[in-house]
């Protein structure tokens, strides 16, 4: 009896463990993960080419990246609040995201529009780097912390276009007067030269234009303007692109939101933003120069240049309005003094590197040709 006793035992100490090592052996069923579903509103309109695109492809690349646990429903500007007012829905959790650009929010907090761009200031390629190298990110992190939302560049539109007007721009005297859409601190410099600055959604523009309630706008290059079908209204089309040499777009996001996010979906947002910033940039690249020539060639468009002599005095006017805005503020004058010692190392690096090679390269000498 103790014999079979012991050999029961046995047995039953071997079953139990094998069923241990099997339970060790095989996988746990998985745990299933929350899913976050987020509204969006861009300040462009819907799909709106590079800009209203790139907010699209935004919310794609974090579902996909996600596999459908972040997902974002987007909206064009206007459809749940006016365009102007989307920081105002994200910051009081009405939306959980944005898509526009840091200077709509300069009365909310004036170091945005430093954010943005400034007048004779960087480039694209010298902006990204800023704010992956040269602390602009976290600084853009301090100044949309103030209206309760997590910032992150979301495109950029590279250097733009002066705008359309109807008539010639001779001299810095020709901007008294002019009734002008530009925004930012490009708006800020004209209003010191004289022309009276408005600040208006994309699509109130082309009303306003063919209405005369404004003589000139500005929105970005070829590739949006002949979208928007401004060549309609005005004659001429003026650069170079002084006041916005870059302009960054903006993925601003509800702090509260952003906080109740796991760390890996954090980690998915913030690559599909340096996604999106690399393509919305490459797209304007590629598309600018076809859109002008379309311009030039099927619209009679026709394309001015400024003079040295009316930017120069830009320029000193930009230092004076930047300066003393800055001034004012304290969060604007820490922005704008570490873009400006950024900058000043970019255009020494500049001058030996891309400048140097657009010079060799558009020097006359015999090159390939496509077959």
């Amino acid at each position: 009896m103790q014999r079979r006793s012991v050999i029961k035992s046995l047995a039953t100490g071997a079953v139990a463990g094998g069923a241990a090592v099997a339970a060790s052996t095989f996988p746990k069923p998985a745990i299933a993960q929350q899913t976050f579903r987020w509204r969006m509103q861009t300040t462009w309109p819907k799909n709106f080419p590079g800009l209203g695109t790139g907010a699209e492809l935004l919310a794609r690349l974090i579902r996909d990246m996600s596999d459908g646990r972040l997902q974002i429903e987007v909206f064009g500007a206007g459809e749940i609040v006016p365009a102007f007012e989307t920081m105002d829905a994200v910051e009081g959790g009405t939306l959980e995201m944005g898509h526009g650009a840091p200077y709509y929010w300069l009365n909310k907090v004036p170091a945005t529009q430093f954010i943005a761009c400034m007048p004779f200031g960087m480039n694209a390629q010298e902006q990204n780097a800023w704010f992956l190298f040269g602390g602009g990110q976290e600084l853009a992190d301090k100044v949309y912390a103030e209206m309760g939302t997590k910032f992150f560049p979301s495109g950029n539109t590279g250097t733009q276009m002066m705008g359309w007007f109807n008539k010639e721009i001779h001299s810095i005297e020709d901007f008294r007067g002019l009734r002008y859409r530009l925004p930012g601190l490009g708006g800020r410099v004209a209003a010191a030269a004289g022309a009276t600055v408005v600040n208006l959604p994309g699509g109130e523009i082309p009303p306003a234009l063919s209405s005369g309630a404004i003589d000139a706008a500005e929105w970005v290059g070829p590739f949006n303007d002949l979208a928007f079908g401004f060549h309609q209204f005005a004659r001429y089309y003026y650069g170079p692109g002084w006041h916005e040499p870059a302009t960054v777009l903006d993925n601003f996001i509800s702090l509260r939101a952003w906080e109740q996010l796991p760390n890996d979906l954090k980690r998915i947002v913030e690559a599909a933003n340096r996604a999106v910033n690399s393509t919305v940039l490459s797209e304007f690249v590629a598309r600018n120069n076809d859109a002008l020539e379309k311009l030039i060639n099927e619209h009679n468009v026709q394309q001015r240049m400024l003079n040295d002599e009316t930017l120069t005095a830009l320029g000193n006017l930009a230092g004076q309005v930047m300066n003393d805005l800055a001034s004012q503020d304290a969060m604007s004058r820490e922005v704008m003094d570490n873009i400006l010692r950024f900058r000043k190392d970019a255009m020494a690096w500049s001058a030996l590197s891309e400048e140097a090679f657009s010079r060799a390269r558009g020097l006359d000498y015999t090159y390939a040709e496509p077959a």
